[in-house]
């Protein structure tokens, strides 16, 4: 390994990962290799079922690999950690919480005092636009506000990964639109390394630098897209509608690929 991939965020190699279903072993990856750097944003697409999940889980030590290493900054993943926040797709709010409570809920795990768990959430609240909204329930939110919540509370910590797994899935179109350019200015703000995963071309191009195509399981990289447009982007423009051009292309063919090798096995 030379000495970028050391200084990098996030360092995959020949990751494979193997289920057990009964009497039958399914490999969800298969020599997936992946290096993101330090302060980058990335997305992860892919079909259904190709692994993109399983990735995240093994990142964030939520999950066991079968082989292969991950390294963060240097230091093998082996099991969960506090330089990895996860945001999930369902909020998994505490219900009885207060906001403020949530976004300290691993704050108070760790036996953080009160005064810096208070100091910590109300600059989080600021940062995610949830001022006025401290002393709020999870049901007095809407469904964007909720996932506010879940990227504070992933902050918390002050990870050096923010590993997101479709958290913008469950969302409205509009409130997608907005949760996306806002998740941008919290990124511009704290420069964490982000690995994004979404079955969205639009939003892969409206946010990444650069957009990881995995094939179909078991999964591995099967190409990775440079986005290189400045920011903010416009969807309407030739230059975004040409990149998610050549992205869906790719998926495309992945597709076909997955599917003929289902009918052969019929």
């Amino acid at each position: 390994m030379d000495g970028n991939q050391v200084d990098s965020g996030i360092v995959i190699q020949r990751l494979s990962k193997a289920f057990t279903e009964g009497s039958k072993t399914v490999n969800a990856l298969e020599g997936f290799d992946l290096v993101i750097r330090d302060g980058e944003f990335v997305c992860l697409l892919g079909p259904s079922g190709c692994g993109k999940t399983t990735v995240l889980r093994i990142i964030a030590g939520l999950e066991s690999k079968s082989s292969g290493r991950v390294l963060v900054h240097g230091s093998a993943v082996d099991s969960a950690g506090s330089d990895r926040g996860m945001v999930f797709q369902e909020f998994a709010l505490f219900p009885w919480r207060t906001v403020r409570r949530n976004i300290e809920f691993g704050l108070e795990m760790k036996g953080v005092p009160s005064e810096k768990r208070n100091e910590t959430s109300t600059r989080l609240i600021e940062l995610v636009g949830l001022k006025g909204f401290e002393d709020a329930h999870p049901r007095q939110l809407s469904g964007g506000m909720k996932q506010r919540v879940g990227i504070a509370r992933a902050l918390a910590n002050n990870p050096a990964v923010l590993l997101m797994d479709e958290p913008f899935g469950a969302l409205d179109a509009q409130t997608r639109n907005l949760m996306q350019k806002e998740l941008l200015r919290i990124w511009e703000a704290t420069r964490k390394t982000i690995l994004f995963v979404t079955h969205s071309v639009d939003e892969a191009v409206f946010l990444a630098d650069r957009i990881v195509i995995m094939t179909a399981r078991p999964g591995k990289v099967r190409e990775i897209v440079d986005v290189g447009l400045p920011r903010p982007r416009d969807r309407t423009s030739n230059d975004f509608i040409s990149v998610r051009g050549k992205v869906l292309s790719e998926l495309d063919e992945e597709f076909e690929k997955a599917r003929a090798k289902e009918l052969s096995r019929k």
